[in-house]
């Protein structure tokens, strides 16, 4: 009886349908009382206010950026912050063990959180929101997300507490300035990026051969992209350590080789940030990282290399050909009060036009696969076509790199010290043994839990 009195919007939808075609005089009512069941209204929840935890990056400048027409379209307040990556997560660690997070939404590296926010209970499921015709717009087009997004952020027990805005594919950034006024190729291997990172490795003139992330923790994807090369992960597919194998340690060498040897000096201390205004001052002719960090690059304002970027995908290995993946993910606190205000924010920072923002800007990889159809943006685009083949070929290629464990942090802390001590000149296989051993007992009690 209940189903009859409050039917479904699809169904009333299909019973519209039926009656138009016999052409009966209620359909058009039918209609109106579809909609009227749907009942959105962007301007709902209009008076309150949500906090949201941002990592500092070129898509958070978007979505700060869309606060403004956010606000005058919902009526709803945003008091955003972005912290740099490694503090964000402590804080969001920090945060939802206290039970009371000071925000409604943040967003996650998945690489790193996604199991961790499913123990923990982070996140609200979204689908029960996504399924709700009340609280979804129309236009959202939960479909567009594309497959292999939603299923990185899905997590086992089926829930979608988290919806994917940006998957990351590592590839190589190179000068081409650089690469021409030395007659280099681009390399077609992994070993020939070390050939001519050395033939380009210029430090009378200030130029380094090749620069990536040094600093521990923030280095572990560079040796994990490398290790794809030998096609393995660092973690088996029933959760066995693979750090200290052949395939790890030539990795692990190659990596040392890249950095201690041709790269630039302090690059110890390096993350993502400091890799890319190396890169963008002219002073590294290859760097390895995520496509998402492209957009100040070609800014006339902040890069000494504009229009000099090429763009390449991560050269073959020995084994196997793969583009490390990692993505981010944004959900709203199981904790908050304005869950429905959240999911607004949500669907709004995530639509078509901002995802096709993030395109625009060269912020990196959309989650939703209408961006990609959009051929004006890409002509016109100042990052030009070498980009989008590179995003578009490297997605066809892309493997996760980082074990989808709990402890990934603690991962993270224990190879990355290895990988700093090589590039202070190590033994490579000795470290990764010691990591190895170390970390063994830690993944164990993780999975116990």
């Amino acid at each position: 009886m209940t189903e009859i009195l409050k039917p479904t919007r699809r169904g009333l939808l299909r019973g519209a349908a039926a009656l138009g075609a016999t052409g009966a005089i209620a359909s058009p009512l039918v209609l109106r009382e579809a909609r009227a069941q749907a009942a959105f209204n962007w301007k709902r929840f209009s008076g309150q206010s949500i906090d949201v935890l941002l990592v500092k990056n070129p898509r958070s400048d978007l979505f700060q950026a869309a606060e403004k027409e956010f606000t005058e379209l919902t009526g709803i307040k945003v008091s955003s912050e972005q912290v740099p990556e490694q503090q964000q997560r402590q804080k969001a660690v920090i945060e939802f063990a206290s039970g009371k997070p000071s925000f409604d939404v943040s967003a996650i590296s998945l690489h790193v959180q996604k199991r961790m926010a499913a123990k923990g209970k982070w996140f609200a499921d979204l689908s029960p929101m996504i399924k709700d015709a009340s609280l979804t717009s129309p236009d959202f087009n939960f479909e567009d997300f594309g497959a292999g997004a939603v299923a990185y952020a899905r997590q086992a027990d089926g829930a979608l507490d988290t919806l994917p805005y940006f998957v990351d594919y590592w590839m190589l950034y190179y000068n081409k300035e650089l690469f021409d006024a030395k007659g280099v190729a681009y390399p077609k291997s992994m070993d020939e990026m070390a050939v001519a990172a050395a033939k380009l490795h210029d430090p009378a003139k200030g130029v380094a051969g090749f620069v990536s992330r040094g600093l521990k923790n923030a280095n572990v994807p560079v040796w994990a992209c490398l290790l794809l090369g030998q096609g393995v992960e660092t973690t088996s597919a029933d959760g066995k350590l693979l750090t200290d194998t052949p395939e790890a340690i030539w990795a692990g060498e190659l990596y040392k080789k890249l950095n201690k040897d041709t790269g630039p000096v302090g690059s110890v201390g390096f993350n993502w940030n400091e890799c890319q205004t190396t890169f963008m001052q002219g002073r590294a002719a290859m760097w390895l990282d995520g496509i998402g960090f492209a957009t100040p690059l070609e800014d006339p304002s902040k890069s000494r290399i504009v229009g000099k970027v090429g763009y390449g995908v991560t050269p073959p290995g020995p084994k196997a050909h793969h583009a490390g993946m990692f993505g981010d993910g944004i959900g709203i606190s199981r904790g908050s009060s304005k869950k429905e205000a959240a999911w607004l924010y949500i669907q709004f920072v995530t639509n078509k036009v901002q995802q096709l923002a993030m395109l625009k800007a060269g912020a990196g990889a959309p989650a939703r696969s209408s961006a990609y159809l959009d051929t004006a943006t890409i002509e016109a685009s100042k990052f030009g076509k070498q980009y989008f083949d590179c995003l578009l070929n490297s997605a066809k290629v892309a493997r996760a790199a980082l074990p989808q464990i709990v402890p990934v942090t603690e991962f993270r802390d224990v190879f990355g010290v290895a990988l700093t001590n090589a590039i202070g000149g190590a033994d490579v296989a000795a470290e990764l043994k010691k990591a190895t051993e170390a970390f063994a007992p830690v993944l164990a009690k993780s999975e116990q839990g």
